[in-house]
């Protein structure tokens, strides 16, 4: 219940917050992602942040973002990447609108192969 009320806390300052973060497309961003409820993904340490890769921009305020994993994960809705030498996992079953201001810092951006690469995987596991 603590990390509820915890993350309750840190979603009223996010929703204050007046946010100047200019995001792109294949960017990769911390984004505090929450506390959320049984398989929804959710985020960790005190801003309860995860790694998110800038989908689709919508707005200059808004996205789809897709959390990334450190965990090996296997399934066609996981799409392997590699980040400044480190692979990662997009979870393309965790896709969610979110707004910039959940962004605190920008990791780096996706090369165009890897970033290819999960948009194909994208719109195979959303078409089928």
């Amino acid at each position: 219940m603590k990390s509820f009320q915890e993350w309750c806390r840190i979603k009223i300052y996010l929703w204050k917050k007046d946010s100047k973060i200019v995001f792109k497309q294949s960017e990769i961003w911390w984004c505090s992602l929450g506390m959320n409820l049984g398989e929804e993904i959710f985020g960790k340490g005190v801003r309860f942040t995860r790694p998110v890769l800038v989908f689709r921009k919508f707005t200059s305020n808004s996205f789809l973002g897709l959390p990334l994993t450190t965990h090996q994960k296997k399934g066609t809705w996981y799409v392997e990447i590699t980040m400044h030498g480190k692979t990662n996992w997009a979870m393309l079953n965790q896709a969610r609108v979110l707004d910039k201001k959940r962004l605190t810092n920008r990791i780096g951006t996706l090369d165009n192969a890897d970033f290819q690469k999960v948009r194909d995987a994208f719109l195979k596991f959303y078409q089928s």
